[in-house]
């Protein structure tokens, strides 16, 4: 991954990451795969055949976002038009999930630039700014912090996603909620990711460091290798190269371990045997990056 889709992940990732923890009866985060969406639909649908009440239409939503993550807007807007005819009466949970996911058939990082029009950013803004007020008047912190975080894909300019990162993360720390104070690792990798572009790298390393941290107390193996990536992502842009350096050597050993590979810490191996002038290993970490080998 580069950079750009390294935040992204940690971000929504909501596509690996992000914790949607059970906020009402259904537990949707424990059905979700998001490296699979078509079966975790069949799994929200075989829940969906004993639910009832608002749980149905959270299930819904999740369908609808299933279809959303396989490209398939138009039916997962669909869905969701489904889902709005049953909203009268229905509680806070239930409304702010049709919300997120009405705003992401509309903007995420699933759709393809030429998609981003000022129309689609519009539909999407206001569909999330809704969903960030409802859930922050009915005490859902997650639920608000995912809307803030989608509200980068919106505006994307390194500010803007300082902003949004920000404000999301003073709810996450303020929050006694499990499923809000989980989002601390991602929000604070798109906080340093904003202050990178903009050129702020000690500030950049100290989120990354602290992100670092928490990825390693939270024991996921992937996640803390692209923390750590970070890290020395940032060490190298202040010239610190052979702090870098070391980092993604270690990095390239702990891939081998798993018995895989990661180009990009060949790519920046190359860049660092550059920037310290052994050229000749340089083109090694070249040749491995563009092949994808270990």
């Amino acid at each position: 991954m580069r950079p750009v889709v390294r935040m992204r992940l940690a971000t929504a990732t909501a596509l690996i990451a992000v914790p949607f923890a059970a906020l009402g009866a259904v537990d949707v985060d424990a059905l979700w795969n998001f490296d699979n969406p078509a079966q975790s639909e069949e799994r929200f649908s075989a829940a969906l055949a004993s639910a009832e009440g608002d749980d149905a239409l959270i299930l819904r939503t999740q369908i609808a976002r299933s279809y959303g993550l396989r490209g398939d807007f138009a039916r997962a807007r669909g869905i969701l038009a489904d889902v709005q005819s049953r909203l009268a009466g229905a509680g806070a949970e239930a409304r702010v999930r049709y919300l997120l996911e009405l705003g992401r058939t509309y903007v995420s990082a699933t759709h393809p630039p030429a998609s981003q029009t000022a129309d689609a950013r519009e539909a999407a803004r206001r569909a999330y700014l809704d969903a960030i007020d409802q859930a922050r008047r009915a005490g859902l912190d997650a639920l608000a912090i995912d809307g803030l975080h989608m509200l980068a894909f919106v505006d994307t300019g390194p500010a803007d996603e300082l902003r949004w990162g920000r404000e999301a993360l003073a709810i996450a720390l303020a929050s006694s909620q499990p499923a809000a104070r989980k989002w601390q690792a991602s929000l604070r990798n798109n906080i340093g990711y904003a202050l990178h572009e903009l050129g702020r790298y000690d500030e950049a390393l100290q989120e990354f460091e602290e992100a670092l941290a928490l990825r390693e107390r939270g024991g996921n193996a992937e996640a803390t290798r692209i923390a750590r990536w970070m890290v020395a992502w940032t060490l190298r842009s202040m010239k610190r190269f052979d702090e870098a350096l070391a980092i993604q050597l270690r990095l390239e050993r702990e891939w081998q371990d798993a018995g895989g590979s990661d180009p990009d810490v060949f790519e920046e191996l190359a860049h660092l045997y550059r920037a310290k002038g052994d050229e000749a290993t340089a083109r090694e970490y070249d040749a491995k990056a563009k092949s994808g080998s270990k």
